[in-house]
């Protein structure tokens, strides 16, 4: 269920994560030109609602489309969408999420259909004509019939935020913020959940406090500093490091092991991430856009010109709040924090509890004997805690002398074929499996400082340099 979840989650947020850039040029000129910005500008302004209205959502169906149907699948989910953007006055970023997808598969069916029936020499007038019907068709069913729904449920799921933000509640969303981060599902709930309601919410009023709910880099900060005084082992050696990385990198996986091994310090979290959003809410704080990655400078670059003192007192009571919890529970409740022991628990828990095989991290296939040629770390997006994996094991292997080897970073979901071993967190280990069964996996916990870059590296000169 856990992996079915991520899977979706991560189909949510593969349609925002790779236009992030065009979601930040949007937030930078809202910050900078309207009438509340840095340097209002009327002129300028005008390109703020094009941008949200149209821009965005055409971005995210074509992205959407093209993971379901190639580059034909983001042509017919741009038309598509068309629709529902026409159709309605309230950006549809939910419309595009779900009609550009669906567009796609669509077409991809009527493709196979037609495979085989089509003469030679048609074959692009087919294929041309066919999108081009299909879309036609599709844009003016949606405008007709997807509008309407995706106008209801934002109308539903406006009434209920609005009835969290009326009575003070909105800090209890860290209840569950907070802890499905952990499970690697923040890229999911930011930008498939939060980012289209906090853009709504800029139009509006020209900021919006829900690009704070997750991305604020408070909690994590607080539990890597607790650890840093009250941590054991590689935990408290390698809690420094992974502390500027998280609070300057805006690489907040990083902090997800150090909860993992002790999942009591999810009441830090989670308290010291409802008081950060209790302060935002109280300083009407709010970012111009999805500050990505969660990096407190990303944040900085985002936040509305009158927010940075509540900006910076939420994120630092949110800190404060989850160490103050946190070094009670790593000193006082008698639990082994040591990184390597726990790791050593936890991989005979989960392979009792999931029949996860011993082979699946030690089983070479046919493609991982001999030299390897090339190495993918992969991570829920493929662009934070496995960039930085990559980096790090291209100077070991580097400093080892080993040439030759391509080191790649890449979403779990979507590992080449030609890659041989693939180095993941352990939570991802099953999806890993699935994208190219094929590869060997090396299933790690901390992608920092993991025990087996070591292991990996004497491997790697026994196989390329014998």
């Amino acid at each position: 269920m856990k992996e079915k979840v991520q899977v979706f989650g991560r189909f949510l947020s593969g349609m925002v994560m790779p236009n992030i850039g065009a979601f930040i040029a949007w937030g930078l000129i809202t910050a900078l030109f309207i009438e509340t910005g840095w340097m209002p500008n009327e002129k300028f302004a005008q390109l703020v609602s094009p941008m949200s209205a149209m821009l965005l959502p055409l971005l995210i169906a074509y992205t959407g489309g093209e993971v379901v149907g190639g580059k034909r699948g983001g042509v017919i989910g741009a038309i598509a969408t068309m629709g529902v953007i026409v159709g309605s006055d309230i950006p549809m970023f939910i419309g595009a999420m779900i009609v550009g997808p669906l567009a796609a598969w669509i077409l991809k069916k009527f493709d196979k259909l037609m495979e085989g029936h089509v003469k030679a020499g048609f074959e692009m007038l087919v294929n041309n004509f066919s999108l081009g019907i299909i879309g036609a068709i599709l844009a003016l069913l949606a405008m007709v019939g997807i509008t309407p729904l995706v106008t209801s449920l934002n109308s539903v799921m406006r009434a209920g935020v609005g009835f969290f933000v009326d009575h003070g509640l909105l800090p209890l969303t860290s209840i569950f913020i907070e802890p499905a981060k952990v499970l690697f599902l923040n890229n999911a709930i930011n930008h498939g959940i939060l980012s289209p309601m906090g853009i709504q919410q800029v139009e509006e009023a020209g900021k919006s406090i829900f690009f704070l709910l997750e991305a604020n880099p408070g909690p994590g900060l607080g539990i890597l500093l607790a650890y840093c005084i009250a941590g054991k082992g590689n935990a408290k050696s390698s809690a420094p490091g992974a502390a500027i990385i998280h609070f300057f990198g805006g690489i907040h996986e990083i902090y997800f092991p150090y909860i993992l091994m002790n999942p009591l310090l999810l009441l830090a979290v989670i308290a010291g991430g409802a008081s950060g959003i209790f302060l935002f809410h109280l300083f009407d704080v709010g970012l111009t856009s999805a500050a990505s990655p969660g990096s407190i400078l990303a944040i900085l670059m985002m936040a509305e010109r009158h927010s940075y003192l509540g900006l910076c007192i939420g994120v630092l009571v949110s800190a404060a709040v989850a160490f103050v919890i946190a070094l009670p529970l790593l000193k006082f409740m008698g639990k082994d924090t040591s990184l390597e022991e726990a790791q050593q628990k936890k991989d005979a828990m989960k392979r009792e509890a999931k029949g996860i095989r011993e082979e699946i991290k030690h089983e070479k296939s046919a493609k991982a004997e001999g030299k390897i040629r090339k190495i993918a770390f992969a991570c829920d997006a493929g662009m934070g805690s496995s960039a930085m994996g990559a980096t790090v094991l291209k100077k070991k292997i580097a400093a080892a002398g080993l040439e030759g080897i391509e080191i790649i970073h890449t979403p779990v979901s979507s590992i080449p074929s030609d890659v041989q071993i693939v180095v993941t967190h352990r939570e991802l280990g099953e999806r890993a499996a699935h994208s190219n069964p094929n590869a060997e996996l090396i299933l790690i916990t901390n992608f920092l400082a993991a025990p087996e870059y070591e292991g990996l590296v004497e491997d790697l000169k026994k196989r390329n340099l014998s």
